[in-house]
């Protein structure tokens, strides 16, 4: 099973084609923690996004199991456009209605051991500060929140997020580029302190 580890994508994704489950397994971990990393913090919602990232595999063992999968070289581009499809079609099916608030779900930065060393002070600012990010992304054009999500929050590179939303890369890094600037500027509207010392 260690030569599989060693595997590309690619190649984990032929061998799954020809019968081999355990290759998409490992498919699946490879992936699954930026996919719904991405998912999540597109929707603010933990069933929806359990619910589209189980869809989000099944479409993609079916496709690959019909012999439709045709993305050389680009597994998780393509893994990360069918999510990125599905959460668009419940927005669209939604759209008749608010948007799923992100107001209930806090990030718990108290269970980050990240931040063990930390004094309960400096919890509180980082805590702060998060929380103020988190509503200014909110704020931001469609376009540029989905581009800063996949960058940060899907770990996704330039050229996946374009092939993702189907725009080139510069437009990509263009908007990513306003989304920084668009929320300094209402962090300076809005007299927000988002550094952390």
């Amino acid at each position: 099973m260690d030569t599989f580890c060693m595997m590309t994508d690619e190649e984990l994704v032929v061998s799954y084609a020809d019968g081999n489950d355990y290759a998409f397994d490992l498919l699946l971990n490879r992936h699954k923690q930026s996919l719904y990393a991405y998912i999540f913090y597109t929707v603010r919602d933990q069933g929806l996004a359990e619910d589209i990232f189980q869809d989000t595999f099944f479409k993609a063992i079916t496709t690959i199991r019909q012999g439709r999968y045709t993305e050389t070289g680009k597994f998780k581009a393509w893994i990360t456009r069918i999510a990125h499809n599905l959460i668009i079609d419940y927005f669209r099916q939604r759209k008749n209605e608010n948007t799923v608030s992100n107001d209930g779900y806090e990030i718990d930065l108290l269970n980050n051991p990240s931040l063990c060393d930390d004094t309960v002070e400096m919890k509180m600012v980082k805590t702060q500060v998060l929380d103020d990010v988190k509503k200014l992304i909110d704020f931001l054009p469609v376009e540029q929140r989905e581009v800063l999500e996949m960058r940060y929050y899907g770990d996704l590179s330039f050229k996946e997020i374009a092939d993702v939303t189907g725009v080139s890369i510069n437009t990509a890094l263009g908007r990513m580029r306003y989304a920084i600037l668009n929320m300094r500027k209402l962090a300076t509207d809005h007299k927000m302190i988002l550094t952390i010392n």
